[in-house]
């Protein structure tokens, strides 16, 4: 085994040019991730640099096997924290050949979004909280939980210490050093309520970027799961009764609400969001209604509500945006499993480009 690490870790800079891009999508179900490398000349930093390139979709459930070829545009780079060097990891979205993005395409619509000119103006800032939770591979259970049986009941383990309460540290720091190295803004990380669950959090980031790191994120996350050997899931309510289940909380500020009043910004925002509260929801991941009961710092999925520092609400104002009278908000109700670009454009939409 050592001289397959020796291997892996070679560094080729003082060798060749050619540097390893790893192409990433999103896959057929939307929330699966797919990869394949190429060798480049590089370094490359700039996503219009990279070559297109494609893959078979019918492999994906993404094409029909009569016509399979999906094509690969680059749309941001990422260092690579597992070769490392002058290697990249390059977030792609995907198109048929003759330009058109195809159905899981989620990307394509975001950026028309993004790059509307009053949504620009508003410079939205986002703050995403990913919840997951870590699955023994043979059993499909939570760490640290008996076979087939149960921990004790929640308390301990929410940002719980010691070895009778937190499950996975080690693949939740190598995950946090990684997205670090790889240039992701990710601001923390906290063991959750469940046991086996735990979050990390990326932003600020401004408009689809927060989303292109969401997923990057996600990637190097599976890959380190891949290596330690255990499941990775997104799953909303991975497990049933007294549990708390997985979100995906977006915290979201526009210039105006930044600024002096915007308060006043923030409230106009969050009754434009009650408007459109089933739209939204829609569109917030599947499985939602198992996490979103009313229960376990939810709000009923039927009724959309708000608050100052309430949990149990679909949207909470925080304690100092109230004092300041300015700030973000946080839309409680996206599942784990949601599409950030799809979550974060929709955001934007409503409360930017949504009329009164």
């Amino acid at each position: 085994m050592s001289a397959l690490n020796d291997l892996l870790n070679l560094d080729l800079f003082d060798y060749t040019d050619k540097i390893i891009a790893e192409y990433i999508w999103i896959g057929g179900s939307g929330i699966d991730m797919r990869s394949k490398a190429r060798t480049l000349r590089g370094p490359v930093t700039d996503p219009a640099k990279l070559p297109k390139w494609n893959y078979d979709g019918s492999s994906t459930d993404q094409a029909p096997g009569h016509d399979s070829e999906v094509i690969l545009y680059p749309q941001a780079v990422f260092r690579d924290p597992f070769r490392r060097g002058s290697n990249i990891l390059v977030m792609c979205d995907a198109y048929t050949p003759a330009g058109e993005p195809i159905p899981t395409n989620k990307r394509f619509n975001a950026a028309k979004v993004f790059s509307d000119p009053h949504v620009v103006a508003e410079e939205p800032w986002y703050g995403i909280e990913q919840e997951y939770t870590l699955l023994q591979k043979d059993v499909q259970w939570p760490i640290g939980w008996p076979v087939g049986g149960f921990p004790g009941p929640q308390g301990p383990y929410y940002c719980g210490v010691g070895a009778d309460k937190a499950f996975g540290r080690d693949i939740v720091d190598a995950h946090y050093k990684a997205c670090l190295y790889a240039g992701i803004n990710i601001s923390g990380i906290n063991g959750e309520v469940m046991p086996g669950q735990w979050e990390f959090q990326v932003g600020p980031a401004v408009g689809i970027s927060a989303a292109d790191q969401v997923w990057v994120a996600r990637y190097i996350l599976e890959r380190i799961t891949e290596i330690a050997g255990v499941v990775l899931t997104f799953d909303p309510k991975p497990i049933k009764g007294d549990w708390n289940g997985a979100g995906a909380h977006t915290n979201y500020s526009t210039k105006s609400m930044r600024e002096h009043g915007g308060l006043n910004v923030i409230k106009k925002a969050i009754e434009k969001l009650g408007l459109r509260h089933k739209h939204h929801i829609a569109a917030y991941g599947e499985g939602n209604e198992r996490r979103l009961t009313g229960r376990h710092e939810t709000a009923d999925i039927n009724t959309f509500s708000w608050g100052v520092a309430n949990r149990g609400a679909s949207i909470r104002v925080g304690r100092d945006t109230e004092k300041d009278g300015k700030g973000y908000f946080e839309d409680r109700r996206p599942a784990s499993n949601m599409d950030p670009y799809v979550v974060t454009s929709m955001i934007a939409e409503t409360t930017i480009l949504l009329k009164p």
